[in-house]
């Protein structure tokens, strides 16, 4: 222990409180012996500190903050030291603001594109996901603030997240699910690290001694505070044995006396206690000597900040016939509301205040240039024809049509999942009409995730912009003037449509089962081991210049497994702008049959060079990179045998490859499960070929009746009883007013909403800042479960 002097000066009740939070935001103060309360914010990509309630209590106001791109977009930039930049500034205000403990990154996998919170993780491949988060990371904690890496593990669903049970067979698990966090946990050692609401393979994220004591701790040698997800807290007992030390939020009324009991009776050691409070300790101590900055921090210069990162993690997917860069003599016209109007966060708990908000139509006339700006569809209205054929009629009197169309902020959120990969039907048909009237359109997209375009091969540029932060209406002006040149590659798979998911079918009716059906082959690992065409593939993306790669040298053709490899090649600039090259290195095993992706991601770098300038880029490959993991063996081996490595410009744009041996474990590991979906990849996955991989069958969930309800149920569980219909429509009517009614257009409604259906009860009772009591939601429970008098009763006695 670090601090046994306090701990021995501490009651059972003071270490306890020590590990619960004060209220929404803040641990516990205990002034008696100096330890100051710290508050945690929201923030991956900007600070969200609340500050003035509503009498509702239901819409709050954050602070301003500098809006930075978010980390789907960030992860573009495959720019390690960039991210750094961003944790820095966010450092910065954060001082600023006395905030001690930032609530990021995430690293959840964006396993399928529907997920309604994938602005907010960085990639479909662990790799990508664990190297941003470092850089992250890093910055953040450079200035002695603190990390929170989220959601661990297994939430890559928005739909039932409090309740869903992620089904992961082991090699899935290690392999793409957990590396990312292992990453920044053992590179970066984050301050904390927060478990997931849902379920791992059967038990609660918060419970879960394997996830957070066996692995997290004793295999990575994590020494921070594991704190909970705000609401996610199943059993304190339960998770204080398997090493989670801070619940959040606080402020519930009796918890920290059950616990106390829990000692006193024998059920928890108060030495498990006592581990965690040394943790605590450590924590509150270190950020509570963290002086809040007196200076301010420079806003404006925050705000470039966030230009530079758009401008390096914008994304040009398509090119043709350089339409892109613009240039002055050209008449162009400009389409679409998001050109005023920008779409440049996501939603939830992430969302900020801006310092100040720049849309495209402003960064056209910074640059001087005149453009004819045409509304082309509502924000959020229904479709208008109309504004659709002035566009038309607007974009044939002009050289050039430059439309903005995108996901509108409702679309996708955090506490629910998009239905669809679609654009809105009115900016579809804007694309379609004007792109048949002005051959020279070009997109500029706007969203979270990968979305279809029906009419790609119609347009001649897509320049992706995803959500570009505060500043990204000044960073695509830039971009597509040619102030700057397009650097950005996908972090994830662009798919033609929903159903060449590995995932779809079955991840979008999950609900309170999440079966990870499709295993280790999430993303490019998929499309590419079935040869499956894509829209755009993982790492696509293009410049205004070009770049050459030759002289691929190995430092070995054989290695020992446990030996390093180093691989170097020169890269040169062939054309005439100066821009940025992202070099990726993949690594594959050419041993045929065996269960594992054709390639994968083990390493990149990005360049920066002049016209007609080349430099020799170096990689340092060990045996992590040719591993995988047994699962018989509960550890990490390298199967002998011949390995491919392979640079490129993309997954699917290999330029130069090698060939080594690797002397390594004897091939016993795991080959192709006797499934068509494994071996050949040629249709979608049942439950019975999973079963296979997961190891054993698995039991459908069951739908509670009255009688077996408990404070684990929502109401949505217990929606047959027409009482809790009733109770229901109050709170829900209660919620639409704090949204100005019901079908509001703010961008939090549907998470709220969501959230209170099928939030469990004891989360709700956490999550509700008073207005719903334990005693009262043990009441509601019991009037589903048909004991109505009991329930009233429960409710109503003081």
């Amino acid at each position: 222990m670090k601090h046994p002097s306090i701990i021995e000066q501490m009651s059972l009740e003071e270490k306890i409180a020590l590990c619960s939070g004060a209220d929404f935001w803040h641990t516990k103060a205990l002034e008696r012996l100096g330890i100051p309360a710290i508050l945690m914010t929201d923030g991956p990509h900007g600070l969200r500190k609340l500050t003035t309630v509503s009498v509702n209590q239901i819409k709050e106001i954050s602070h301003q903050a500098t809006c930075f791109p978010t980390a789907s977009l960030t992860a573009c930039s495959w720019d390690k030291q960039l991210l750094q930049e961003m944790g820095q500034a966010l450092a910065e205000e954060a001082l600023q603001e006395g905030i001690s403990i930032i609530l990021g990154p995430g690293v959840n996998i964006q396993r399928n594109p529907l997920c309604g919170r994938n602005f907010e993780y960085f990639s479909e491949d662990p790799y990508l996901a664990g190297e941003m988060a470092v850089g992250w990371i890093r910055g953040v904690q450079s200035k002695g603030i603190g990390a929170s890496l989220k959601h661990f593990a297994g939430n890559s669903q928005e739909n039932y997240r409090l309740l869903s049970d992620s089904l992961i067979d082991e090699r899935a698990l290690h392999e793409i699910y957990l590396p990312a966090f292992e990453k920044a946990v053992i590179a970066a050692k984050p301050a904390t690290v927060m478990c997931a609401y849902n379920k791992l393979n059967g038990t609660y994220c918060s419970d879960n001694e394997y996830l957070l004591r066996d692995i997290l701790r004793r295999d990575w040698g994590f020494e921070g505070v594991i704190v909970s997800d705000w609401g996610a807290m199943n059993n304190r007992v339960k998770a204080f044995k398997a090493g989670l030390d801070l619940e959040m939020p606080g402020g519930v009324e009796g918890i920290d006396a059950e616990i106390a009991s829990a000692v006193r009776s024998g059920e928890l050691s108060e030495s498990v206690v006592d581990k965690s409070t040394d943790r605590m300790l450590d924590l509150v101590l270190r950020a509570g000597s963290v002086k809040k900055s007196a200076i301010p921090y420079d806003a404006a210069s925050h705000h470039e900040l966030a230009r530079k990162i758009a401008v390096n993690s914008a994304v040009l997917l398509k090119n043709k016939a350089h339409i892109l860069p613009v240039h002055a003599r050209q008449k162009i016209a400009v389409i679409g509301a998001m050109a005023r109007s920008p779409r440049y966060q996501g939603a939830g708990s992430s969302i900020v205040n801006p310092t100040q908000l720049s849309s495209a139509l402003d960064g056209f006339a910074e640059h001087g240039l005149e453009v004819t700006y045409f509304p082309g569809y509502e924000l959020n209205g229904p479709d208008r024809p109309d504004l659709i054929d002035q566009a038309v009629a607007g974009a044939k009197d002009h050289d050039l049509a430059i439309i903005f169309a995108g996901l509108p902020e409702n679309f996708e959120s955090e506490g629910y999942d998009r239905t669809s990969l679609a654009l809105p039907h009115s900016h579809n048909r804007l694309i379609e009409q004007v792109a048949a009237a002005q051959p020279n359109s070009v997109i500029v997209l706007s969203g979270g995730a990968s979305v279809e375009m029906p009419w790609e091969p119609d347009v001649k540029a897509i320049l992706n912009m995803m959500l570009a932060g505060q500043a990204g209406g000044l960073a695509v002006v830039d971009l597509l003037t040619g102030k700057a040149n397009p650097s950005g590659k996908l972090a994830a798979t662009y798919p033609i449509q929903y159903s060449d998911v590995p995932s779809a079918g079955y991840y979008e009716t999950g609900g309170k089962q999440a079966q990870y059906r499709e295993s280790i082959y999430v993303g490019y690992r998929y499309y590419d081991k079935a040869k499956k065409e894509v829209l755009f593939p993982f790492g696509h993306g293009l410049s205004y210049t070009s770049f050459k790669y030759r002289d691929l040298v190995v430092s070995h053709t054989e290695i020992q497994a446990d030996e390093q490899l180093v691989v170097s090649l020169t890269v040169r600039n062939t054309g005439e702008f100066e821009g940025a090259e992202i070099i990726q290195l993949y690594v594959g095993d050419n041993h045929t049959g065996i269960y594992r992706p054709e390639k994968e991601l083990r390493g990149f770098a990005k360049v920066f060079l002049k016209a007609g300038e080349e430099k020799r880029v170096e990689f340092v490959l060990n045996s992590r990179a040719f591993a995988l993991y047994d699962v018989n063996a509960k550890a990490w081996v390298v199967p002998a045998g011949s390995y491919q490595i392979s640079l490129g410009a993309s997954s699917r744009d290999i330029r130069l490859q090698e060939q080594i041996t690797v002397h390594g474990a004897p091939r016993t590991a795991p080959s192709a499960p006797p499934a068509d979906w494994y071996t050949r990849l040629s249709g979608k996955v049942t439950r019975a070929d999973f079963e296979t991989v997961y190891g054993k069958s698995i039991e459908p969930v069951k739908n509670l009746r009255r009688g077996e309800f408990t404070l684990s149920s929502s109401f949505n569980d217990m929606r047959e009883s027409v009482w809790i219909r009733l109770v229901m429509k109050v709170y829900m009517n209660q919620l639409s007013r704090g949204f100005a009614g019901a079908g509001s257009s703010d961008p939090n409604y549907g998470m709220v909403i969501e959230g209170f259906k099928h939030t469990p009860l004891k989360g709700l009772v956490r999550l509700s800042k008073g207005r719903l009591t334990i005693k009262t939601a043990q009441g509601l429970v019991d009037i589903a479960n048909g004991k109505f008098l009991r329930g009233v009763l429960r409710i109503l006695r003081k």
